[in-house]
Protein backbone atom coordinates (compact mmCIF):
# COMPACT_ATOMS: atom_id res chain seq x y z
CA UNK A 1 0.00 0.00 0.00
CA UNK A 2 1.33 3.57 -0.98
CA UNK A 3 0.88 6.58 1.25
CA UNK A 4 -0.45 9.76 -0.97
CA UNK A 5 0.00 12.97 1.32
CA UNK A 6 -2.80 15.66 1.18
CA UNK A 7 -2.15 19.74 0.57
CA UNK A 8 1.04 20.27 2.87
CA UNK A 9 1.30 17.68 4.32
CA UNK A 10 4.44 15.25 4.08
CA UNK A 11 5.64 11.70 4.68
CA UNK A 12 8.73 10.81 6.58
CA UNK A 13 10.79 7.88 7.35
CA UNK A 14 12.65 8.31 10.47
CA UNK A 15 16.18 8.23 10.63
CA UNK A 16 17.53 5.72 13.04
CA UNK A 17 17.29 7.24 16.84
CA UNK A 18 20.35 5.41 18.19
CA UNK A 19 23.40 7.27 17.83
CA UNK A 20 27.09 6.14 18.30
CA UNK A 21 29.79 8.22 19.59
CA UNK A 22 33.24 8.52 17.91
CA UNK A 23 34.60 5.86 20.65
CA UNK A 24 32.19 4.04 19.88
CA UNK A 25 29.55 4.21 22.40
CA UNK A 26 25.72 3.42 21.62
CA UNK A 27 23.31 6.34 22.91
CA UNK A 28 19.92 4.66 22.22
CA UNK A 29 16.68 6.66 21.71
CA UNK A 30 15.78 6.23 25.35
CA UNK A 31 18.27 9.16 25.91
CA UNK A 32 15.67 12.32 26.14
CA UNK A 33 17.23 15.23 23.98
CA UNK A 34 15.49 18.59 23.24
CA UNK A 35 16.92 18.93 20.20
CA UNK A 36 15.17 18.50 16.38
CA UNK A 37 14.92 15.40 14.81
CA UNK A 38 15.86 14.20 11.75
CA UNK A 39 14.21 12.11 8.62
CA UNK A 40 13.56 11.45 5.27
CA UNK A 41 11.17 12.63 2.51
CA UNK A 42 8.83 9.84 1.11
CA UNK A 43 6.30 11.96 -0.25
CA UNK A 44 5.16 15.51 -0.95
CA UNK A 45 1.46 16.77 -0.97
CA UNK A 46 0.06 18.99 -3.59
CA UNK A 47 0.70 22.49 -1.54
CA UNK A 48 -1.33 24.28 0.49
CA UNK A 49 -4.37 26.09 -1.04
CA UNK A 50 -4.58 30.15 -0.86
CA UNK A 51 -7.80 32.10 -0.18
CA UNK A 52 -7.51 33.45 -4.16
CA UNK A 53 -7.81 29.15 -5.12
CA UNK A 54 -4.24 28.77 -6.33
CA UNK A 55 -1.32 26.07 -4.96
CA UNK A 56 1.57 26.88 -2.86
CA UNK A 57 4.50 25.12 -4.03
CA UNK A 58 6.24 22.82 -1.66
CA UNK A 59 9.72 23.82 -0.53
CA UNK A 60 10.69 19.79 0.20
CA UNK A 61 11.02 16.96 -2.54
CA UNK A 62 10.98 13.27 -2.08
CA UNK A 63 14.71 11.93 -1.21
CA UNK A 64 15.40 15.57 1.27
CA UNK A 65 16.77 14.61 4.82
CA UNK A 66 14.93 17.40 6.72
CA UNK A 67 15.34 18.66 10.19
CA UNK A 68 11.48 18.89 12.05
CA UNK A 69 10.59 19.32 15.79
CA UNK A 70 10.46 16.69 17.85
CA UNK A 71 6.71 17.23 18.95
CA UNK A 72 5.67 18.05 15.74
CA UNK A 73 5.00 14.89 13.24
CA UNK A 74 1.57 12.23 13.35
CA UNK A 75 3.44 8.52 13.97
CA UNK A 76 1.54 6.37 11.99
CA UNK A 77 2.21 2.26 11.40
CA UNK A 78 1.11 0.56 7.53
CA UNK A 79 2.33 -2.77 6.30
CA UNK A 80 4.60 -2.81 9.78
CA UNK A 81 6.23 0.25 8.82
CA UNK A 82 6.40 3.27 11.18
CA UNK A 83 6.15 6.78 9.19
CA UNK A 84 6.04 10.08 10.24
CA UNK A 85 3.69 13.01 8.97
CA UNK A 86 4.08 16.30 9.39
CA UNK A 87 2.70 19.88 7.70
CA UNK A 88 5.59 21.67 5.74
CA UNK A 89 5.55 24.26 8.53
CA UNK A 90 6.61 21.94 10.92
CA UNK A 91 10.23 21.60 8.75
CA UNK A 92 13.04 23.80 9.79
CA UNK A 93 15.82 23.06 7.80
CA UNK A 94 16.71 20.58 4.27
CA UNK A 95 19.81 19.28 5.37
CA UNK A 96 22.41 19.58 2.21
Amino acid sequence: MKLRPLGNKIILEAASKEEVTKSGIIIPDTVDKEKPEQAKVLAVGSGKINKDGSRSKVDVKVGDTVLFSKYSPTEIKLDDKEYLVVSEEDIMAVVE
